[in-house]
């Protein structure tokens, strides 16, 4: 049973796959990074100085505790409705999402160039014209003598 698993885990699509999950790991991480440390702080400076982040409602605060942050709604148990961090998520799928149709699009291209094969090329003029001469040699009456 080890036998098969390892010859399962060793073969060239899984191995595929593992590197794909690696880089789309690390992908993320890096899309992670430019919508939360580039796009949202740009945006929203644009749109008055709002830090995408930390935008959120209170949803249920009973003992009327102070709420700065979400991490201190967090510590103090208050129910809060996270728009900002929704927002990054949905920016983060657009991009990630906009990549992969990049990808996608690119090998989808490659296999249509794949399979479209132009076939057998036209026979050149030369080729013409000595499958002419040797169509007229083969219906001509006159036999080559021998000598």
């Amino acid at each position: 049973m080890l036998k098969e698993f390892r010859e399962f885990a060793m073969r060239g699509n899984m191995i595929d796959l593992a590197v794909g999950v690696i880089i789309g790991a690390a992908f993320g991480a890096i899309v992670s990074s430019i919508v939360d440390d580039i796009f949202m702080p740009i945006i929203g400076l644009l749109i008055g100085g709002i830090d995408f982040s930390n935008l959120f409602i209170v949803l249920s605060n009973p003992d009327g505790v102070p709420v700065p942050s979400i991490e201190a709604a967090r510590a103090a148990g208050v129910a809060t409705l996270n728009i900002g961090l929704f927002i990054n998520a949905v920016v983060k799928f657009l991009i990630i999402a906009f990549a992969l149709f990049l990808v996608v699009k690119v090998i989808n291209r490659l296999k249509r160039e794949e399979a479209t094969d132009p076939g057998p090329a036209e026979p050149t003029r030369q080729e013409v014209l000595l499958t002419e001469i040797r169509d007229a040699l083969r219906q001509s009456p006159v036999q080559p003598t021998e000598k």
